[in-house]
């Protein structure tokens, strides 16, 4: 496992996400009161305010909640939904 500095999260981006950003994983500086809802925000990978509905937020691989607070060293993903039939 690399370093990270205490104050970052990494944060990984799946399928359609990831080629919208035209990246795949970032370290990227929290405050003491980020959540996963803030780092979209962030990111600018959508309308301003708006996180679609079938976006996936899991820190540190477990599903989590929009307003979950991040601690410095998790691990942050957003992924797409799965549709399946």
């Amino acid at each position: 496992m690399h370093p990270m500095a205490t104050d970052q999260i990494k944060v990984l981006l799946f399928a359609r996400l990831s080629e919208q950003a035209g990246w795949r994983e970032q370290n990227l500086p929290i405050s003491k009161h980020s959540t996963p809802e803030a780092i979209w925000q962030q990111l600018k990978l959508g309308p301003p305010g708006v996180m679609p509905a079938q976006v996936r937020i899991a820190i540190n691989q477990q599903f989590a909640a929009l307003d979950t607070p991040l601690h410095p060293g998790d691990e942050l993903a957003f992924m797409p939904a799965i549709s399946g039939g």
